[in-house]
């Protein structure tokens, strides 16, 4: 037994009272540090771990500090990782770092989907950085699915039933016969145009415009049942996919049935139509004529109300004659006559 430390203590108590506090204080920070390394451990040391057996080179502050940051640290490390292992980790056009994937996060993006996307961009060998990858998710846009797009092309149909409701477009070509046709719009995704380019719903109401005027430029229906593809060619010479996010790769008629003869029926309505009017015309003179007739009906009756009139008065005139002398008797002649 080591009777010195005794012996110190029992010839300066006071001094030794101070040394022991010191060592306790010393024990329990050493307890509270190692606790809190165990604390640490047990919450960062796999992830830690992970990324280290990575390359992702992530330390234990900056995953403590994406927890002060209210950052999902598990997922800023698994993206990290999928960035170092695809290759993409190191780019000196556009590094991945931790910080960069953190700022991401916490401006709302999907960091995954973005990781993902160029990932996915650098393998089909397209040009996107991580950059615009960010930039296209903040925009609102599926990054990831404009890359799958972009890769493997996808078909739209035309018109869209979820959209317009309508299962054909209604055209008429120059001889009055209305053709109902569907048609499938084969796009990729255009990421130079992503941002701010117009969307589907652009797409699909410039292709149905294009093959209404198409068919409606056509001489005869059977012109455009014969050679559907005419159609086609003439679609995709108009550039129908400018400013949009799309690229149209194909446009292709899928369907073609003819509707109603919709010029006979507009030549009959306007012959029924003129027929209204001529009649409306011819009773429009019939009633003028009988006005007429009663107007010269009218007139006659005045014109012989005129002569009563008249006849009234040349007794009054013979009557006036005699008494004013102005007829005499007649005295006969020499000769006896």
């Amino acid at each position: 037994m080591n009777f010195s430390l005794f012996a110190q203590i029992a010839e300066n108590p006071a001094g030794s009272a101070g040394n022991l506090m010191l060592y306790v204080i010393g024990g329990a920070m050493l307890f509270v540090f190692a606790m809190v390394l165990l604390i640490v451990a047990l919450t960062y040391g796999r992830i830690w771990f992970q990324a280290y057996m990575s390359n992702a080179r992530v330390s234990m502050m900056s995953l403590i500090g994406m927890s002060f940051r209210q950052v999902n640290a598990r997922l800023i490390v698994q993206s990290q990782i999928m960035a170092m292992q695809a290759g993409i980790g190191n780019d000196s056009n556009s590094p991945i770092t931790t910080r960069r994937l953190e700022a991401h996060y916490l401006a709302g993006g999907d960091v995954s989907r973005v990781v993902r996307a160029v990932i996915a961009a650098h393998r089909a060998n397209i040009d996107l950085d991580f950059d615009r990858a960010q930039a296209i998710d903040l925009a609102g846009r599926d990054v990831l699915d404009a890359v799958q797009t972009s890769v493997n092309p996808k078909v739209i149909d035309c018109p869209d039933a979820n959209i317009s409701r309508k299962s054909t477009l209604s055209a008429i070509a120059k001889n009055g016969v209305e053709l109902k046709i569907r048609a499938r719009v084969t796009v990729r995704t255009n990421l130079q145009q992503l941002i701010g380019g117009a969307t589907e719903e652009t797409i699909i109401a410039r292709v149905g415009e294009g093959i209404i005027t198409a068919i409606g430029s056509s001489t005869s229906h059977f012109e455009v049942m014969e050679n559907p593809d005419r159609i086609s060619k003439a679609v995709l010479q108009r550039g129908l996919d400018a400013n949009t996010a799309f690229a149209i790769v194909s446009i292709d008629i899928a369907d073609i049935d003819v509707g109603e003869n919709i010029g006979a029926r507009l030549q009959a309505d306007q012959a029924e139509a003129d027929t209204r009017v001529a009649r409306a015309k011819a009773e429009e003179r019939r009633a003028a004529a009988i006005a007429r007739e009663q107007e010269m009906k009218a007139a006659v009756a005045e014109n012989k109300a005129h002569v009563v009139l008249a006849e009234a008065e040349v007794p009054k005139a013979l009557a006036d004659a005699f008494r004013k002398g102005h007829f005499r008797e007649a005295t006969p002649s020499v000769n006896g006559n």
